[in-house]
């Protein structure tokens, strides 16, 4: 039998430096990214209003955390003394923030934590079963680089 869900995601920036400790490239050294994070929530059931979680709820709390990372040296972060400041680690981070402070239901139907590092790559945390975007494309507020060359 199918299931069937309401999913509801939103998305923040913020703009940080940071290198990678234990990797050989040019990411060992200091440079920076306009991130951008991207949260969804699943659930099945809508409130009186029609509403499974209000836009509003999610983007403030994912725009909080974002603000808090936002024109830092991310290797300098308490969050990041233990582990590499990857967008993977970074992913994980916002995740386990957002479990931990948003209400119930929210926090248990929460699906991903995605952090975009450039308009072409992303990586994403949560669940095995978390879904994947089906179609390419930067998100809101990031343009793709022009392209060159033969089409």
């Amino acid at each position: 039998m199918t299931r069937y869900a309401f999913t509801v995601s939103a998305q923040a920036h913020y703009d940080a430096a940071h290198f990678l400790r234990n990797y050989q490239g040019k990411c060992a050294k200091l440079h920076g990214h306009r991130y951008v994070v991207e949260a969804a929530v699943q659930l099945t059931e809508l409130d009186e209003s029609g509403i499974a979680f209000d836009f509003a709820d999610l983007k403030a709390a994912l725009k909080s955390l974002a603000d808090g990372l936002d024109h830092e040296n991310l290797n300098e972060l308490p969050q990041f003394a233990d582990v590499e400041t990857s967008a993977e680690n970074q992913a994980r981070y916002f995740f386990e923030e957002l479990q931990r402070s948003l209400p119930e239901p929210a926090a248990s139907g929460l699906v991903y934590a995605r952090v975009w590092e450039s308009p072409t790559q992303w990586a994403q945390y949560g669940p095995v079963e978390a879904p994947q975007p089906r179609k390419k494309g930067a998100p809101s507020g990031m343009k793709r680089p022009p392209r060159r060359g033969r089409r």
